[in-house]
């Protein structure tokens, strides 16, 4: 989609005996705050923070390994990061992914090739992430688009490589765009996109 076409073994420890008296530390430490539990699914797990809070999203390289690969390699170069969601229309989808704000931009990588689903693997639904693209079904590069609603009409036309699992109350509240094209004056942007696998545990 872009704006020329419209378009989920520790050790056991000893207890004393009772009647074992024991000292008492002169003074306890206090207690460690509990920390995440490693998943492997954090890797595939991407992280959008935005004005209106965080957007957890779930990746599909079930889906589109070439697509996920893509997105995790320019997350983690922080190209996301300052990037705008420069095209958005109401009831539809928010486009974003495109430095320049003008939704020609991409990235310095070669483009993708289309990894298609059919509608009896995968939908378009609300939450639903896709790669936008021109007319040339192979045009991927960085820019995507969250659903706010189902499309069908975009259902085996557009990569699908994510959801939302946490966080789409925040992308109700993304800057509309105006007219047919949804271009958006002074649009929200992205502030920070990482890979779940790849914050510390006492920011997650």
């Amino acid at each position: 989609m872009s704006d020329e076409t419209n378009p989920e073994a520790t050790p056991a420890t000893e207890t004393p005996a009772a009647d074992v008296p024991m000292e008492a530390p002169a003074e306890a430490a206090a207690p460690a705050a509990p920390a995440r539990v490693a998943d492997p699914k954090d890797e595939d797990t991407l992280v959008l923070e935005i004005p209106h809070g965080k957007i957890v999203i779930e990746l599909r390289p079930d889906l589109a390994p070439l697509h996920v690969e893509r997105i995790k390699t320019l997350v983690r170069r922080g190209f996301y990061d300052g990037t705008p969601f420069h095209r958005v229309i109401e009831g539809f989808m928010a486009q974003g992914g495109d430095p320049t704000g003008t939704g020609t931009g991409g990235s310095d990588l070669p483009d993708l090739p289309a990894e298609f689903s059919s509608p009896q693997k995968a939908r378009f639904q609300r939450g639903t992430l896709g790669a936008a693209r021109t007319n040339n079904p192979d045009s991927a590069n960085s820019q995507f688009f969250i659903m706010f609603a189902p499309s069908s009409h975009l259902d085996g036309q557009y990569t699908i490589w994510g959801k939302v699992t946490q966080g789409m109350e925040n992308v109700d509240k993304i800057k509309r765009g105006s007219g047919g094209s949804g271009m958006v004056q002074g649009p929200d942007k992205i502030t920070r996109a990482r890979i779940l696998a790849d914050i510390p545990t006492d920011e997650a």
